[in-house]
């Protein structure tokens, strides 16, 4: 399974345990700090950020982890970076909704190389590897099969005083979703669970997307900018990009509908 992978697989099951009596209880949403990307740092995310960084200092695998509550933090190792979400969906987590996930990625040399997503409401676990496919425990994924908009399940989020090109979108799909951990739903897009996720907001950092888009792409899928470009983010959390991911065969589509 390699090295990655195996010390993802640890911290999935260190952060299952730490957080789980903080898991559907208002004390897991309770805002304890600010977090490096500006946002506030609840309890959930402390917790579950603080065992995977005691893990990371006492064994020194990466050089640098980017995560969003404690940004950069240089570990002292030889070479590699993280970036953490180490409670992609904090808000279901703490209000017992069960689609929250653990995201890790590793980038060498600015690229990222493998991406590792834990749902930790359930039990499933996505991973990818730069050239090597797509992993749902273990099994190879692909995207949908899905040509039109109107046969099309999708989860997009919008700004809230700027809704009109979502709108346009939306009366085109079958199916709108919001479901609330990007991680994991560009997962379900890479899984073929969903066709497409859109996030206008610009408000997606890497720390959210990074383990999400490789195994989207992997998976045969597209993720892009609002322009249809390659999207490219900054190595820190404060920093957020509009994304377009989908099964490929909707990307055009709905780069249009979004013009």
């Amino acid at each position: 399974m390699g090295d990655f992978f195996n010390f993802c697989e640890e911290m999935g099951d260190k952060v299952e345990e730490a957080i789980r009596d903080l898991v559907d209880t208002p004390a897991g949403w309770e805002s304890v700090s600010m977090g490096a990307d500006g946002t506030p740092t609840r309890r959930l995310d402390r917790v579950a950020e603080d065992c995977i960084l005691e893990s990371l200092v006492a064994e020194r695998p990466y050089k640098t982890l980017i995560s969003e509550e404690v940004g950069r933090f240089e570990i002292g190792g030889e070479k590699g970076t993280l970036f953490l979400d180490p409670v992609d969906g904090t808000y279901n987590a703490a209000h017992g909704i069960p689609f929250y996930a653990l995201s890790i990625a590793l980038a060498e040399e600015g690229v990222v190389k493998k991406g590792y997503v834990r749902d930790l409401g359930h039990a499933d676990t996505f991973t990818a590897s730069r050239g090597e496919g797509a992993f749902l425990n273990g099994r190879p994924i692909r995207v949908s099969s899905i040509r039109s908009l109107e046969e099309s399940a999708m989860s997009i989020y919008g700004k809230k005083f700027d809704p009109g090109h979502l709108l346009h979108l939306g009366q085109k799909i079958r199916r709108w979703r919001q479901l609330g951990a990007s991680a994991l739903e560009l997962a379900y897009v890479g899984s073929g669970r969903i066709d497409g996720f859109i996030d206008l907001r610009r408000t997606l950092r890497v720390t959210d997307a990074a383990a999400g888009m490789l195994i989207c792409e992997e998976a045969g899928g597209s993720v892009s900018d609002l322009e249809g470009r390659p999207l490219v983010f900054p190595d820190e959390v404060t920093i957020g990009r509009p994304l377009i991911a989908t099964n490929g065969h909707l990307q055009a589509k709905v780069i249009e509908y979004l013009r």
